[in-house]
């Protein structure tokens, strides 16, 4: 495992903190929004994944590990002791990661838009998106990818948004995107879920396709204290197209383990 890197990171709010970890390719903006509607009771922080926004990459590939050490390092550095943790896509599996390796250091977990128990047929359909940005580019890619995060109606009305969520894409470091790509693709949470004791909320889109209510259902069954949230309709980026629907149940759920 390499060193632990700094990432780069805001905090704002008061109250009881609570990291934020993004999903591929985004950055800690992404919580932005989340963030209005919680920061008058939680301490948010919000902090660039390695390689991506203003942190730095590292040396070399990095695994699900790496994630892990670097948000512990994140903790330390702020002197917190314990913490709420919420994650959005990879965020959602670095989130459990961190909360298996170092227990009494969270306090509650959000899995916003993540997967596990992939059958062999979903995690087929998730390699070969990787394969695809491999053999023709990311920037080729980036059709499907927004075909996936967000609905009809939200990329219409909202060009402007869906087209800096693309240039985020664009502005990562391509070896950085496909590492984590690789790690999204790769990690299968099944078989430790069950280890994972903190209270965790399961949240995911009725309509997002690699990260499905079916899949959301068997997380939330594996994990032993949690709560499934489906919101209706929508696809995966609900960060940026639907973060009034989210606050409400992650305040409540924040607000009953808190």
């Amino acid at each position: 495992m390499t060193e632990a890197v700094d990432c780069v990171h805001v905090v704002e709010g008061k109250g009881p903190p609570l990291f934020m970890v993004h999903g591929i390719g985004a950055r800690r903006s992404v919580w932005g929004p989340l963030t209005e509607h919680l920061k008058d009771d939680f301490t948010c922080i919000a902090y660039d994944l390695r390689g991506h926004g203003d942190s730095p990459k590292g040396p070399g590939p990095f695994g699900l590990g790496e994630l892990v050490a670097d948000l512990e390092a994140l903790r330390a550095k702020l002197g917190i002791e314990q913490a709420h943790v919420i994650g959005h896509s990879l965020g959602g599996m670095i989130g459990p990661a961190y909360a298996r390796a170092y227990p009494e250091r969270v306090k509650t977990l959000g899995l916003l838009s993540t997967a596990a128990f992939r059958t062999s047929e979903d995690s087929a359909k998730v390699r070969g998106v990787v394969a695809a940005m491999e053999e023709n580019g990311i920037p080729q890619s980036l059709g499907t990818l927004v075909d996936r995060w967000f609905t009809d109606a939200f990329k219409a009305a909202n060009p402007d948004k869906v087209e800096a969520r693309q240039q985020q894409v664009l502005d990562t470091d391509p070896d950085v995107f496909l590492n984590v790509f690789h790690i999204y693709a790769e990690t299968e949470m099944g078989p430790w879920l069950h280890e994972v004791d903190t209270p965790s909320l399961v949240l995911t889109g009725e309509n997002d396709g690699g990260c499905n209510p079916r899949l959301n259902k068997l997380i939330a069954d594996a994990l032993p204290h949690s709560e499934l949230v489906i919101l209706d309709e929508l696809k995966h980026a609900i960060l940026i197209e639907a973060s009034d629907r989210i606050a409400e149940p992650v305040r409540r759920f924040l607000s009953t383990h808190g």
